[in-house]
């Protein structure tokens, strides 16, 4: 029998994880690149889910007609999601419930996120109490996802093992990032899909997902991979 989890954290993805983004930041990559006179594709916009910002930036400009600097690209899709965030939340399914349940049994919970802080911060905002200890953005590292360092950073600055903790993801690249560094990964494929990964397992949904399923399938993730 597979041993339970001593699940130290959990860490949370934001964007099509925690909350369904992915189409305002495609919205608002659309209309930057129609406001530059290009047109921008769905397939473009698919490839940039998961990325660091900046890169995301400087592949809009490689493609498009957009001359602005990574920075500025980086900085008008803030303006259009953190302005369609505060306006409404779009929370994914089970979400809230999740992690609600896991604040109730004391479990510390981070968000690791590539996107910039005052993104997070509309997120944030809109929840009841501090729901995390951590918080890793994408401005705050090196390298971002699909490297670990901001799965690394956060299993740090809350004084755990990454083996110990549990990573929730939407995306391929998250998922590598969480994997890579050493954290059992639930995988909730959303916008693109997710190709199996040994160190990760995929579910549809977290809608009514508990604690102690959460336990379980990482400790089943556990026993195949060991």
């Amino acid at each position: 029998m597979a041993k339970s989890h001593p699940m130290a954290a959990v860490m949370w993805d934001m964007d099509g994880t925690l909350v369904d983004t992915e189409p305002y930041w495609i919205a608002a990559e659309h209309e930057l690149v129609a406001n530059h006179g290009g047109h921008w594709s769905e397939e473009f916009a698919h490839q940039l889910v998961g990325n660091p910002l900046l890169v995301s930036a400087q592949f809009i400009i490689d493609n498009s007609p957009v001359s602005l600097s990574p920075e500025e690209v980086v900085a008008a899709l803030l303006d259009r999601v953190v302005a369609q965030v505060t306006e409404h939340v779009p929370w994914r399914p089970g979400a809230l419930d999740l992690l609600a349940d896991l604040r109730a049994g004391g479990i510390p919970c981070a968000l690791v996120t590539m996107s910039w802080r005052r993104l997070a911060d509309a997120v944030t905002s809109a929840m009841p109490g501090p729901p995390f200890e951590v918080v890793i953005t994408g401005e705050h590292v090196e390298n971002g996802k699909p490297h670990p360092e901001p799965y690394l950073a956060a299993a740090a600055a809350l004084g755990v093992d990454p083996g110990d903790c549990v990573a929730i993801e939407d995306s391929a690249k998250g998922v590598a990032s969480a994997v890579a560094a050493g954290i059992p990964t639930i995988a909730v494929p959303h916008v693109v899909p997710i190709p199996p990964l040994a160190g990760a397992v995929q579910i549809d949904t977290l809608a009514g997902l508990t604690t102690a399923q959460l336990r379980q399938l990482t400790a089943g993730l556990a026993a195949r991979s060991g």
